[in-house]
């Protein structure tokens, strides 16, 4: 039986050849795969992080579809990360660690593909039974980035300088709105509380005290229709505690994907010694 020092050793002497269990964000909806830049460093050291850009505003993907008169539709977005998985990744099971909207998409997939996902961490995610609050949209009608920015983090200092000059650039391209504004109609109305009974892996959900659109309170609730589900509430955080508290986020969701015994709370020795993982062969 290995000791629990060995975490240590695997981290500071990882073996160089060899896949490390797949992980996939999934951003949300003001968000790009580059949303992710306080996290997708770290994750790396111990799994093989991909995040596919399902969401692209400007894409022609989804502009193909709004020309075709489709909707941009939750069940649209599980079907193209599917394609993703099952087309270019093709190891499963995977972890799947989800922002916002991004977790309408990760529970709807782990509902629908349970033999594809080992477990699952919920961000602060939609869907949950509540009411959405998107103060968000006053930002993007308005072409007002720090409006959007007020609208997501509980100190808006924190955001990165070019995530404010990212969405200033956008607010001006209609492509870019046309895009934002369908996919908020297509899937604002979408839930999956009632799915929630249906996820068989270990599942985190972290919601934040001071999340502006998606209510705390519900999220709490939400969690304990959850069959091995874990919650855990961030103090002074907004609605992206990936990128206002990573630290805290990045090593809670390497202890939640990589301990044979996760919890919401884990000690400090639990998460200094997380080790590199390996993806286990067919």
């Amino acid at each position: 039986m290995s000791s629990p020092i060995d975490g240590l050793f695997d981290r500071l002497r990882p073996r160089r050849y060899g896949r490390k269990q797949p992980l996939v964000l999934i951003n949300g909806l003001a968000e790009q795969a580059e949303s992710w830049y306080r996290n997708r460093k770290f994750w790396g050291r111990f799994f093989e992080v991909h995040t596919p850009n399902i969401l692209a505003y400007e894409g022609d993907a989804l502009h193909r579809r709004l020309a075709a008169k489709e909707p941009v539709t939750v069940d649209y977005l599980v079907a193209q990360l599917h394609t993703y998985l099952d087309q270019f990744v093709q190891t499963p099971p995977y972890h799947l660690v989800s922002s916002s909207l991004g977790g309408k998409v990760a529970v709807e997939f782990a509902a629908r593909y349970p033999n594809l996902v080992s477990r699952m961490v919920l961000l602060c995610p939609s869907g949950m039974g509540d009411k959405e609050r998107l103060p968000i949209m006053e930002g993007v009608v308005g072409r007002d980035a720090h409006a959007m920015v007020r609208s997501v983090f509980h100190k808006p200092r924190l955001a990165d300088r070019e995530l404010l000059r990212y969405y200033k650039s956008k607010f001006a391209s209609k492509r870019w709105k046309l895009g934002f504004i369908k996919t908020v109609r297509g899937t604002l109305e979408h839930t999956v509380r009632g799915r929630l009974k249906e996820i068989a892996c270990p599942t985190l959900l972290v919601t934040a005290a001071q999340d502006k659109i998606c209510c705390p309170a519900t999220a709490e609730e939400a969690a304990r229709d959850l069959p091995q589900g874990h919650f855990h509430k961030v103090a002074r955080c907004g609605h992206a505690p990936q990128i206002e508290k990573p630290a805290k986020i990045n090593r809670l969701v390497a202890h939640f994907l990589t301990s044979p015994r996760p919890t919401a709370r884990p000690s400090w020795t639990q998460l200094l010694l997380v080790k590199p993982t390996r993806a286990t062969p067919k």
